[in-house]
């Protein structure tokens, strides 16, 4: 093996890549490695340097691509969590093989790619809201199709109960692709009333409507060339669907006003706690809009579905919301118990919403268990009696339909039949 020429062939690579021997010994790292990571590795073990272990992974605990590369004698892909200069973050493992004149491998090509906006804890004093963060097994998959997914053009439809952290994944969606240079714009669906909504996404002429004194750019200009992520795409309103639709099929659009065919090249990802096929089986949501988004859907667990990771949420939590220059509070094992025999069905805003009350509750140096005893209380599910009034809005043709048990265009024509009132 001609290790010289292999890395000079690695060294003019953009992705970062090592190569190693059996051993585990680093041979060379290309220039993109060194400037990621900002070491020299060669001549350590791969396993010193991403993980501090003293023996290779699978005696660890973890998936060694090698290992499984050895018998396979193919590539491999596993996602490993390293420790980084900016601290722990998961990166995506491709393993190549180099066969030898027998076939099996001699050394092995590493090809990393760190997914953005993740870690098994977050960074000292920047809490929670800078990245998605947990060790369990069903939060490293969800992060296993994050990783294959995120360099991609198709779009990804994130489903998950309300808090599950739906918009930090599209974050890391985001930063993990070729667009993560030009801009992310969120699309607050569930917030744009639906006399404004065409107007919002798409832009509008001027005098297109009353009040529209000038021509507007929408959202979908600002993404262009970017991420357009709509945020509880279910409450998209039926009659602007199929032009959504158009959007994503062709790339095209117009201002609300305009004849005049406009264009855009972004990628789409869109978010929902609703569920989706049943919307359209009951005609509140068109069906093939519903598959063009869900070209790859990805399932957010729920944080009871992630027990182990709650000690490190709490922790990135508390250090978000600790005074700036202080340090978080640390909590009482008893504290730490209530919270893990807690269900959680507001998820990770529910948990943040409880560590803010415990904080305010305390008095000592750490918080108590009392005082997360009444955090959590306080934070019971609201009785019927006690619930929000019901909304006023008028339903929608369509939900009118759906109430009656028959389509829209069914709806339409005996409201036709019938006559004024």
């Amino acid at each position: 093996m001609d290790t010289d020429a292999l890395a000079a062939l690695l060294e003019e690579r953009p992705e970062p890549q090592i190569l190693f021997d059996r051993e585990h010994r680093i041979l060379t790292a290309n220039a993109a490695y060194r400037r990621q990571f900002g070491t020299q590795p060669v001549g350590r073990r791969c396993f010193e340097v991403s993980h501090h272990f003293d023996a290779p992974c699978d005696q660890r605990g973890e998936t060694c691509p090698m290992a499984q590369a050895l018998h396979s004698r193919r590539r491999e892909r596993v996602l490993h969590l390293h420790h980084t200069p900016r601290g722990e973050q998961y990166v995506q493992i491709d393993l190549l093989p180099l066969p030898g004149p027998d076939g099996a491998p001699v050394a092995f090509v590493e090809t990393m790619q760190t997914l953005p906006g993740t870690g098994g804890r977050a960074p000292h004093g920047q809490g929670s809201g800078a990245q998605l963060i947990g060790r369990s097994p069903p939060f490293q998959a969800l992060l296993g199709l994050l990783a294959r997914v995120a360099p991609s053009r198709a779009s990804v439809l994130l489903l998950g109960e309300s808090g599950t952290g739906k918009e930090l994944v599209a974050q890391a969606l985001h930063a993990g692709s070729p667009r993560a240079a030009r801009a992310l714009v969120v699309v607050d669906c569930a917030s744009l009333p639906e006399t404004l909504f065409e107007a919002e996404l798409f832009g509008h002429e001027k005098g297109a409507y009353t009040g529209a004194t000038q021509a507007r750019d929408g959202l979908v200009a600002a993404a262009d060339g970017g991420t357009l992520f709509l945020d509880e795409v279910g409450d998209v309103p039926l009659s602007l669907q199929v032009k959504l639709l158009r959007l994503l099929e062709t790339g095209t659009y117009r201002r609300v006003g305009s004849s005049e065919l406009r264009h855009a090249d972004l990628r789409v990802v869109s978010a929902t706690h609703r569920d989706l096929p049943a919307w359209v089986a009951q005609g509140r949501f068109r069906a093939d809009l519903f598959h063009r988004l869900a070209t790859f859907p990805i399932a957010l667990p729920p944080l009871r579905d992630r027990p182990g990771d709650l000690p490190l949420l709490a922790e990135a939590l508390l250090d978000r919301l600790a005074p700036p220059g202080q340090p978080a509070p640390p909590r009482a094992p008893e504290a730490l118990a209530l919270l893990q025999h807690h269900p959680f069905p507001g998820n990770v805003r529910e948990l943040r919403n409880v560590l803010e009350r415990a904080l305010l509750l305390s008095d000592g140096p750490q918080i108590e268990a009392d005082a997360m005893r009444q955090a959590l209380a306080a934070g019971l599910p609201l009785s019927p009696a006690a619930s929000p009034p019901p909304s006023h809005r008028a339903p929608t043709r369509a939900e009118q339909a759906a109430q009656l048990g028959i389509s829209p265009r069914t709806l339409y024509r005996r409201l036709r039949a019938s006559g004024p009132a």
